[in-house]
């Protein structure tokens, strides 16, 4: 696709394309998105997954999509990535990675887990992670980022933790973090007096748009800016979509999920969005987003769906893993 070209992400000297591909939903069993069983059906073994991963990656790679984002919490997305760059022959600084660091995988591979993933933003998980991400992806990191960062955890004033990412930093790695929740900005804010952090990445979405102010600020500031749930987790997509988004989508003759995504990458703050996409097709409608366009009519005429960011992230959390 000759509309993916690669830009600079921030001020960290990385080049990415717009539309980027997370592995979240690839490279564990169960997930919180909409649909997720239609999606993907029974088979979810290990080895299927794999095959599926790999499938989708060369459906990226082929369209031309130059950043993926993993994490150590993203069940064996890990290993799937870096067995596809092994075999793919992908030399390192081609594609630009980034991973995360702060969750561990502990769903055994279970759809049924009680608990799929848990939070320790701690000195020794980051020590334990980074070696983990570091035997697997070696020189192909490019970006690692603190997982679902907030005010509230005390990663951001942790000296140990900072630390180490400095040194990790003066290796040549650049340092970010996620946010997630109804305070997104107030993290977002901190993120960016620390003087520490090269990127952010944070849910913005047509739902959920209380970060935009701040990540218009980290962008002034030089922090490049990734932007996820770019289709809220699959209630931006035909699946479950508004109705007023369907029938905008329908006169402009595209899909749901690329009319959404395309308002994330109308943002000029934006550097990357993600696509969580679990095939090939849906990857392709996401990249429809590229070239679609989007207007002031479209702002306004869509603004109303916009939800409290209590109200979203309250709906978020009760997605069931499926």
């Amino acid at each position: 696709m000759n509309s993916l070209v690669r830009r600079p992400l921030g001020q960290t000297g990385l080049a990415v394309t717009p539309v980027g591909l997370g592995l979240a939903a690839l490279g564990r069993p169960a997930y919180i998105t909409l649909g997720r069983a239609e999606d993907l059906g029974d088979d979810r073994d290990i080895a299927a997954m794999r095959s599926r991963t790999w499938a989708v990656l060369d459906a990226a790679w082929a369209a031309g999509v130059r950043y993926l984002d993993t994490a150590r919490s993203y069940g064996r997305a890990e290993e799937f990535l870096a067995g596809w760059l092994r075999e793919r022959e992908i030399a390192p600084g081609t594609v630009t990675i980034g991973s995360k660091w702060g969750y561990a995988y502990v769903g055994d591979w279970r759809l049924d887990a009680e608990r799929h993933e848990v939070k320790e933003l701690t000195a020794d998980r980051l020590r334990v992670q980074l070696e983990q991400t570091r035997a697997l992806l070696g020189e192909h990191l490019s970006l690692y980022q603190i997982h679902s960062a907030t005010v509230e955890s005390g990663v951001l004033d942790d000296e140990d933790v900072l630390d180490r990412l400095r040194a990790l930093r003066a290796e040549g790695v650049a340092i970010g973090l996620s946010t997630s929740g109804p305070r997104q900005a107030d993290t977002i804010d901190r993120a960016i007096g620390a003087g520490l952090f090269d990127t952010v990445q944070s849910t913005w979405n047509l739902l959920e748009r209380s970060a935009g102010e701040a990540l218009a600020r980290a962008h002034e500031a030089g922090l490049g800016v990734i932007v996820k749930e770019g289709v809220a987790n699959g209630r931006l997509t035909a699946r479950a979509a508004p109705a007023a988004l369907l029938a905008a989508a329908r006169e402009r003759d595209t899909t749901p999920d690329a009319l959404a995504l395309a308002a994330v990458l109308a943002r000029p703050w934006a550097g990357v969005v993600l696509s969580g996409a679990v095939s090939a097709g849906q990857l392709r409608d996401n990249l429809g987003a590229v070239e679609t366009g989007w207007d002031p009519e479209l702002e306004e005429r869509l603004a109303g769906l916009a939800e409290t960011p209590e109200s979203y992230w309250s709906e978020r959390g009760a997605l069931p893993w499926s």
